[in-house]
């Protein structure tokens, strides 16, 4: 079944074409991140080369022809997946702003990154294995999108160095820093899951792996965390309100 009368404007009775209705968009849009969700599940465990749009359409429960209505071709399905991951990555990274506080806003960004590693662990592994060979497909992006926008969050961090807000820090290493520490759970999970014993990491697992991500970036930068906060002001006493740092995944795209 083809799904190309969910898309452009439909015409009235006498040819006129008219709004497409705000259902046919609703609809496109999930058809669409229906099939970016199964693409990124087969890219990540057969590589660009191994996948097909027979096994992405298999994987989204949908015919193959639809895949080509909405994406074209293999390559153009990549290249938007790659985006969206991009895009859902960075998307934490543009609260690095002069105002914020430095604390709360690293703090929000690491465990923003590291919920994305352990909830679309295959995002991390298709965005890494594009990187490993290379880039091919999104070094524009990389430069074109990434550079400047680390640029831009790099001289925030300094702002904040120069004013003591924090300590002294390579601002721009800060981020590969970040990168590295958080994605290690999602390109390497096997790894992590064979050294702790554990077949996959349970709640408890994921936020001890959390914390320590945070104490290492966080202390690093002369900051403290602000569940250490919380813990030292417990044990003097005093009661001390934790703001809740963290976004729901459906919120940071």
């Amino acid at each position: 079944m083809s799904l190309r009368d969910d898309t452009g404007p439909a015409p009235d009775a006498e040819g006129a074409e008219l709004p497409v209705p705000s259902a046919r968009r609703r609809q496109r849009a999930a058809n669409e991140a229906l099939i970016l969700d199964a693409a990124e599940r087969v890219f990540a465990g057969a590589g660009f080369g191994g996948a097909t749009m027979a096994a992405i359409a298999e994987a989204a429960t949908l015919p193959k022809a639809n895949l080509h209505y909405y994406f074209g071709n293999k390559r153009t399905l990549y290249r938007a997946v790659l985006a969206r991951i991009l895009g859902d990555w960075l998307a934490p990274v543009r609260g690095i702003t002069p105002q914020a506080d430095p604390r709360a806003t690293l703090e929000t960004y690491v465990r923003d990154k590291m919920r994305l590693a352990f909830a679309r662990p295959h995002a991390s592994k298709v965005f890494a294995n594009e990187l490993l060979h290379g880039a091919p497909e999104i070094g524009d992006m990389l430069v074109h999108t990434l550079r400047p926008l680390v640029r831009d969050k790099a001289a925030v961090i300094d702002g904040w160095i120069a004013q003591g807000r924090m300590d002294v820090v390579d601002s721009t290493h800060l981020f590969f820093t970040i990168w590295a520490a958080t994605q290690t759970y999602a390109d390497f999970a096997v790894q992590v899951q064979a050294v702790l014993g554990v077949a996959a990491l349970d709640a408890d697992q994921q936020q001890r792996a959390t914390r320590h991500v945070l104490d290492m970036v966080l202390r690093g930068c002369g900051l403290t965390p602000a569940y250490s906060r919380a813990s030292a002001a417990d044990s003097s006493g005093t009661e001390e309100t934790v703001p809740l740092l963290t976004l729901p995944i459906g919120e940071i795209r």
